[in-house]
């Protein structure tokens, strides 16, 4: 319990410090989401960074950025990852249902930018 309130306000501290400056690449006009975002920072923020502007908790997870970045990625491709559960690594080993599946595709290719340059 206290590993997870402390995770928890750690995300809470690095996204207070985050900010907008005129370097940041011109981001697509996106739906503010919410239910997804809160279903993606639970299931999958652990280890990704699920937004834009953060390093991923566990270093040897891609941040969602830079995943949706990728030329080759497409939304088909994407969701063809995620359906086919047999692709997870060990940690992701859990159940997506087909609407979920659907909200974070479009949630993450919303994270597409255009001049997308990863974190440091």
């Amino acid at each position: 319990m206290v590993r997870s309130l402390t995770a928890i306000a750690g995300l809470l501290a690095l996204a207070a410090c985050q900010t907008t400056s005129a370097d940041t690449p011109e981001r697509v006009e996106r739906p503010v989401y919410g239910d997804v975002h809160a279903f993606a920072q639970a299931a999958c923020g652990g280890c990704h960074a699920v937004d834009h502007n953060a390093l991923s908790p566990d270093v040897r997870a891609p941040e969602w950025p830079s995943i949706v970045n990728d030329p080759d990625l497409t939304k088909d491709t994407l969701r063809t990852w995620l359906i086919d559960a047999h692709n997870y690594p060990e940690e992701m080993d859990f159940e997506l249902n087909r609407p979920q599946i659907e909200e974070l595709v479009t949630y993450m290719m919303s994270l597409k930018v255009s001049g997308y340059e990863p974190p440091m």
